[in-house]
């Protein structure tokens, strides 16, 4: 079983930083891509970031200059590193990665973390 488990959410003020960890657990299992989607109370998830193995990103447009993706392969771990808050960006983060087992190519969800933006 290939789980991610993010981490790092919380409360904070307009104008803020968080960053949001998600390690991938498992075995037998090559990391592909990785992403972070959100979904706020009524709304369809969203992407919010993703990353390649190469290190390529695309950002939502929402977001664009205000969060970075990264990644350290070899903890099998992907960051989003939020600055400057707001209101709109509360939701529950979750992360998602392909992965490849056995030559075959699988996606895995994490259960979320909630990010709250309030004064």
């Amino acid at each position: 079983q290939v789980q991610p488990v993010e981490s790092g959410g919380g409360l904070v003020q307009p104008g803020e930083s968080l960053r949001l960890s998600c390690v991938v657990s498992g075995s037998s299992f090559s990391i592909g891509a990785m992403g972070w989607y959100r979904q706020a109370p009524g709304k369809q998830r969203e992407l919010v970031a993703t990353i390649t193995t190469g290190g390529r990103t695309t950002y939502a447009d929402s977001v664009k200059g205000r969060f970075t993706i990264s990644r350290d392969s070899a903890k099998n771990t992907v960051y989003l590193q939020m600055h400057n808050l707001k209101a709109e960006d509360t939701a529950v983060y979750y992360c998602y990665t392909n992965y490849r087992r056995d030559s075959a190519l699988y996606g895995s969800w994490g259960q979320g973390t909630q990010v709250t933006v309030s004064s």
